[in-house]
């Protein structure tokens, strides 16, 4: 009996083992919420006491551009209290990006295999540097040129005197697009990694890479040129500097395709260029006759007329003597034509 029971009770323990392995999954996952979500709060109340100095300096570039005498407003009652405490919170998340970051790969790194954990660190490690640079690229290059743009474009009679709360709310969306937009690169290289793409297909792809780049620039800027300028300029760069990089990690198999491909597509152009191209000569003697006139359609009859004589003519049209007809020149009668 205890051998028939043993087969019997293996599902159940293996479905038992199934489930408390996700149970534990569960709960790694909330402890690393936990601590992600303590590390922002340790961050934020180390930075709550600075919250007015934090958001004067966000303004400086703003506060440059207002005509003399102005200043910003807040239209609503809390939000002078509320807005830096925004801000600092915002700016909380945004310091420990590289731990959540890493909190996040301690989870999903069990699950990869060792060359994945070898390519991912530096994926990791330069995305966090890719989106601190487009914020920085914002603040220190957008923020001037797109606050002048506005500053000089009030009307006669307006007061160009902005919102805390508005403000605020502009900045990190720039803030935002921008450190989106500089992770290009991460995302080409990802694609490439995968196998969902290769560097070749994507340089195919660049005209529709650049059109894309100023519509995104479009759609997460505000509507003038200079800013969308200044957001699909650098991801066209970065895109191209993501194809560059790319190569690294494609895989092997695929790379030499690639380089197969690049190789022979010259080839295949010179090749098509030299057939559809015809020689000089050949290009003279092909070349329409200027004094050429169709025939009407009599002289058309009057040709075919005088072709179809040629052809009757012709020996080759000759009929072919009977087979009893006397060989030679001998005569019908049997005689020799000397005789006569």
């Amino acid at each position: 009996m205890s051998t028939m029971a043993n087969p019997e009770a293996k599902p159940d323990d293996e479905e038992g083992d199934e489930g408390q392995s996700f149970i534990s999954h569960l709960l790694e996952l909330r402890d690393r919420l936990l601590r992600m979500v303590l590390a922002v709060i340790i961050v934020f109340l180390s930075l709550v006491y600075w919250a007015n100095d934090l958001y004067h300096w966000l303004s400086k570039p703003l506060l440059k551009m207002l005509p003399e005498g102005s200043k910003m407003i807040a239209t609503e009652v809390a939000s002078p209290f509320l807005t830096p405490f925004k801000l600092t919170l915002m700016v909380s998340i945004f310091i420990s990006i590289p731990y959540l970051l890493y909190q996040f790969w301690g989870f999903i790194a069990p699950g990869l295999y060792r060359h994945e954990r070898r390519m991912a660190v530096p994926i990791l490690v330069s995305s966090v540097a890719l989106f601190y640079s487009g914020m920085a690229f914002a603040y220190y290059a957008v923020f001037p040129l797109i606050f002048k743009f506005f500053a000089s474009t009030t009307p006669v009679g307006v007061a160009f005197s902005p919102d805390i709360s508005k403000y605020l709310d502009f900045v990190l969306t720039i803030f935002f697009a921008f450190g989106a937009a500089f992770e290009v690169p991460i995302a080409t290289i990802v694609l490439v990694w995968m196998g969902v793409t290769t560097p070749a297909q994507l340089r195919k792809m660049r005209p529709y890479i650049i059109v894309g780049a100023f519509a995104v620039g479009a759609v997460l800027t505000p509507p003038d040129a200079v800013s969308q300028s200044m957001l699909a300029l650098p991801m066209w760069a970065l895109f191209e500097l993501g194809v560059v990089f790319s190569r690294f990690y494609q895989p092997r198999e695929r790379r030499d395709d690639d380089e197969d491909e690049d190789a022979s597509s010259p080839a295949s152009e010179s090749t098509s260029t030299a057939v559809a191209t015809p020689p000089a000569a050949g290009a003279t003697a092909t070349e329409p006759d200027s004094d050429y006139k169709p025939m009407s359609d009599e002289e058309m009859e009057q040709e075919l007329d005088r072709l179809s004589k040629l052809d009757d003519a012709s020996p080759d049209n000759e009929p072919e003597p009977p087979k009893d007809a006397p060989k030679g020149g001998d005569d019908p009668a049997g005689k020799d034509p000397k005789d006569k």
